[in-house]
């Protein structure tokens, strides 16, 4: 016999309200001009043409689920949250974003993104918060747009879908980008995106573009390179938040500072300089992991015991892996009461300053 499950509640009757930190979202304007580049064979990013024409045009009822959800900011989203037992959720552009449009287009859907999510943690206050997006592509408008976002919408950090169309946030043009979220003082959140066009035909030849590993190579990759650049010793007070338990690397963090150390020394590559800390250190010092589609007990005890059990907190994924009984599943971390408060809840407080009283 089944064992009974246990029923999900809002409310915190558990010790903890659960905050879920990485929950997509897109306009359906953003998706109409998908549509547009779709029939029209215009965007000449491939990975957007395999992943969007799947999502879009799919007529299985999981993605067109997905569809459905992530267009909503409202009643769906709110019951789906209630029947999870998430008290709350922090709102973000859904990858590819505006990672794939040329500027004017980018900076129009970021815009209408950030108001429409600005407008939903009006009307709901306890239940979203979210984050800003912005067409990285022209900088000093990327720049008054996150300013406008977090000064007057009120939005609590910056998402970035991993790769600006091929190229990556240790390119010096997005530098003053990243400075301003620095200046104030708010997490820039890495969140994965299909590989660029120079990496993804091995893995679209074998189905494994997506999320199922893509993904976390890109992306991986991606938060590996802002280390590796010396970035982060420029900008030491820059907050990253990563997704996926942060995409594989903190099992490789002993072998990547050893052969960082060693290139180092051996001086192999121009591109990798000295850097005032190990690449592990990085880890403990700017960078915080969700649990976004992963929740797995020994991946999530390793990820603390690796970065500290202070830099991991909860997310879903909301609405690509709306499962129930991932909720369950890290409801019985075997973790203490103090420990799982810290997870779902004040973590993710802190790092967001989210106010929900």
């Amino acid at each position: 016999m089944t064992p009974e499950k246990a029923v999900l509640s809002t409310g915190g009757t558990q010790g903890y309200l659960r905050i879920a930190t990485e929950e997509a979202y897109a306009p359906p304007e953003m998706f109409a001009l998908y549509r547009e580049q779709l029939a029209a064979g215009t965007n000449e990013n491939i990975g957007f043409n395999v992943f969007e024409n799947y999502l879009l045009n799919n007529t299985d009822a999981w993605p067109q689920s997905i569809v459905e959800r992530i267009q909503d900011l409202g009643e769906r989203r709110l019951a789906d949250m209630d029947a999870a037992g998430i008290d709350h959720q922090v709102l973000s552009l859904t990858s590819p974003g505006t990672q794939v449009l040329g500027i004017d287009d980018a900076r129009r859907i970021a815009t209408i993104a950030n108001d429409r999510i600005a407008e939903a943690c009006r009307l709901h206050p306890t239940r979203f918060s979210g984050l800003a997006a912005v067409g990285f592509d022209d900088a000093e408008s990327a720049v008054a747009e996150l300013h406008r976002a977090i000064t007057e919408l009120g939005l609590k950090g910056l998402i970035v879908n991993s790769h600006i169309n091929g190229e990556y946030l240790d390119n010096p043009k997005y530098f003053p980008i990243l400075e301003a979220v620095q200046d104030l003082d708010v997490p820039l959140y890495l969140h994965p995106n299909l590989p660029n066009n120079r990496m993804i035909g091995p893995l679209t030849e074998a189905g494994l573009d997506g999320a199922i590993f893509g993904f976390g190579v890109e992306t991986g990759m991606h938060l590996l390179r802002i280390i590796t650049s010396g970035l982060l010793d420029r900008l030491p007070r820059l907050k990253i938040v990563v997704g996926h338990l942060g995409e594989a690397l903190p099992f490789w963090l002993s072998r990547i500072d050893f052969m960082h150390a060693g290139q180092v020394r051996t001086k192999r590559y121009d591109s990798i300089k000295p850097l005032e800390l190990a690449p592990s250190e990085y880890f403990k010092r700017n960078i915080w992991l969700t649990t976004s589609g992963m929740a797995w007990e020994p991946a999530i005890t390793f990820a603390r015991s690796v970065v500290g059990a202070d830099r991991v907190m909860y997310a879903m994924d909301y609405p690509y892996q709306y499962q129930l009984d991932e909720v369950r599943t890290q409801d019985n971390l075997p973790y203490s009461a103090e420990d799982k408060k810290d997870f779902f809840e004040s973590i993710a407080k802190d790092v967001f300053r989210l106010d929900l009283e």
